[in-house]
């Protein structure tokens, strides 16, 4: 299958985001997780914006060498040299340069006619080859160019060197199929075209970027400008994550390939994600968190049987580990059933058909069920918990000078009581290790959380832990007037439930 170049310009269109700027640390870890993707090509920057951005190019062309480095540059001959200056350095290099030529850019923001816009371009690209064997040419707001002029425009910047010519939606006005069309129609009327490769670039205010690119790459374009998770000037730019795996899953159709290395997509995008603090919505295709999850029991019966049925993308291609079965409302038996022997329980019908109904009670109050919830659920029908260990006392003591110090008194099921102390970082903590010492169990603590019951000074306050032990991830609460014995009685409300669980699963 032909390869589909893939331009990657998060670091300049996709840092336009409001609030998405980048330092040069940044930039370059950014830039070292796309060369591990496998892009093309990687626009660093516009090095003649500011001082910063000069330097993000130039660090970015020092540390990374497979991918070509490009940086942007207006018609300008400033901008030129000072583009070449940050990306001399790199092993691959290419200059950007870009020109307005629709009729309201060039009437209210160039204010120059048709012909000198031409002569401007022409001229710009002789120079970048002077610098620079790889030039790119992109008439901005080409979509809203007239179609005769864009064919004269992309025609002297061939002759002039340009090795690739880009067609921006830089407003993104487009339609799928006007897109198309007009690359078809490139490819029909610019006498040289065969002389470069054609490139798209799509943003995405009307939400048609990605389909406007897919509707250039069928009608022939070879280099396709995209940004991880979207990030670009307004609503954003075409997303790289679904172009890749729209001509990867439907390779049928489109009969493209690219380079990207498709389980290294959710790591970068969490990357990116964090590092712009450009938070990824739970239902954005491909990267994110919810593109994966199954809810309905409808959906999630046939994925359960045969994942293909409601999944096109393998979880795994992506970087995903696994599909989501969310326990919800709308969830079904099946994914019920499954969830509880998954957890490890064995239970009659009667009593997953009593757990079930009980099960959809709780999912009305609540909108997603969680395996805690479940325990809760099932133990408490199975049987009260019992209390194998309770607490028969509890002493502790604190100063500034010292560390904290516990002594703990349980009760075990032979009704004994056993004593330990311990110090700790804090008084729970060190309540919590005198604990481990006498039940030989050691657990992890995954989550800690004081509420009060009550108001007034005397409040009853309630504390709830998550802590796990080995594979086992188990909740627990305890309440009390003072909060490191409502700790103490949480965490062995946690180790009675994990004795529960042992005895009542297979």
């Amino acid at each position: 299958m032909e390869k589909i170049i893939i331009f990657d310009t998060t670091l300049r269109d996709g840092e336009q985001s409001p609030g998405a700027s980048l330092g040069v640390k940044e930039k370059v870890e950014i830039a070292r997780q796309l060369d591990k993707l496998g892009v093309d090509i990687i626009e660093a920057g516009f090095p003649i914006s500011s001082t910063g951005d000069f330097e993000s190019v130039r660090a970015v062309s020092q540390a990374v060498k497979r991918p070509v480095i490009c940086a942007l540059a207006r018609a300008k001959e400033e901008d030129i040299k000072t583009a070449y200056k940050a990306i001399k350095g790199a092993n691959r290099k290419r200059i950007h340069v870009f020109l307005a030529t629709s009729k309201i850019h060039m009437k209210y923001k160039l204010r120059k006619p048709e012909d000198e816009i031409l002569k401007l371009a022409g001229k710009a690209v002789k120079l970048a080859k002077k610098y620079c064997d790889d030039v790119e040419f992109s008439p901005e707001d080409a979509a809203r160019t007239k179609e005769g002029f864009l064919f004269r425009v992309l025609e002297a910047v061939i002759a002039a060197g340009a090795t690739t010519v880009n067609i921006p939606d830089t407003v993104g006005y487009s339609t799928p199929h006007e897109f198309g069309a007009l690359i078809a129609k490139i490819r029909e009327n610019v006498p040289n075209i065969k002389k470069a490769i054609i490139s798209i670039h799509c943003h995405n205010d009307l939400g048609l970027g990605v389909a406007n690119s897919l509707a250039a790459i069928k009608n022939g374009a070879k280099q396709v400008e995209c940004t991880i998770n979207g990030l670009g000037e307004r609503a954003g730019n075409a997303s790289l994550e679904e172009i890749v795996m729209a001509l990867k899953t439907r390779s049928d159709f489109y009969h493209k390939a690219t380079s990207i290395k498709t389980p290294l997509l959710y790591k970068t995008s969490r990357l990116v994600s964090h590092l712009t603090g450009m938070i990824v919505q739970p239902n954005k295709a491909i990267v994110g968190q919810n593109a994966f999850s199954h809810e309905a029991g409808i959906h999630q019966d046939g994925v359960l049987k045969k994942r293909s049925t409601y999944e096109i993308i393998k979880p795994e291609e992506v970087g995903f580990t696994e599909s989501f079965i969310v326990l919800g409302k709308h969830s079904g038996r099946h994914a019920f059933s499954r969830r509880l022997k998954d957890l490890g329980y064995k239970l009659t019908k009667k009593e997953t058909d009593s757990a079930f109904l009980r099960f959809k009670a709780l999912a009305d109050k609540k909108k997603e069920i969680f395996d805690e919830d479940l325990e809760a659920l099932i133990e408490e029908q199975l049987e009260k918990i019992p209390k194998s260990w309770s607490l028969s006392y509890l002493q502790t003591k604190s100063a500034t000078t010292s560390s904290p110090r516990a002594i703990v008194g349980l009760r075990g099921p032979d009704g004994k009581i056993q004593r330990a102390s311990s110090i700790g970082d804090g008084q729970v903590d060190a309540c919590y290790r005198a604990i481990e010492k006498i039940i030989k169990q050691k657990g992890k603590l995954e989550d800690y959380s004081i509420q009060s019951v009550t108001g007034g000074k005397d409040a009853m306050g309630e504390v709830r832990v998550r802590v796990k032990f080995k594979k086992h991830i188990i909740s627990g609460h305890g309440a009390s007037t003072d909060i490191i014995e409502a700790s103490a009685k949480a965490y062995l409300n946690t180790i009675n439930k994990l004795i529960a669980r042992r005895q009542t699963k297979t």
